[in-house]
């Protein structure tokens, strides 16, 4: 199943539409990590809101790419947990840790501007010695 991938302004927005396979998470982590680079993004916005169960697999992939988005400079959130997924979730002991979550789509744009005020132009995370 193809994940569809908006750019808006800085940022890339994937709606997972449906249950994926481990397959399809690899590759839409992959497609991720590749595009935030082509297009230059600052934020990548996953939006789970169609979900309705997350395994150990899905959660350590979204972990994953929220950490490769990271190094290639960008910013991720997940938005559009459902309740009954968050207590699963957490039933199970899946975590999401080190990875920002917002309610929803417009919650999650608003994070990533939020982010991106915070950091001064020309400034790096990372020094150089």
């Amino acid at each position: 199943m193809l994940v569809p991938i908006l750019k808006q302004r800085d940022y890339l927005i994937a709606t997972i539409q449906a249950a994926l396979t481990d397959e399809d998470l690899r590759l839409l982590r992959d497609g991720l990590v590749e595009q935030v680079g082509r297009y230059r993004s600052r934020g990548v916005i996953v939006d789970l809101t169609a979900l309705d169960v997350m395994d150990s697999f899905a959660a350590r992939t979204m972990r994953d790419l929220a950490h490769m988005t990271r190094f290639r400079g960008a910013e991720m959130v997940i938005v559009g947990i459902q309740p009954e997924v968050a207590f699963s979730m957490v039933q199970l002991g899946l975590t999401l840790e080190g990875v920002s979550t917002a309610l929803d789509l417009e919650e999650g744009l608003a994070y990533l501007d939020r982010r991106g005020k915070a950091k001064r132009p020309g400034k790096s995370s990372m020094t150089a010695r």
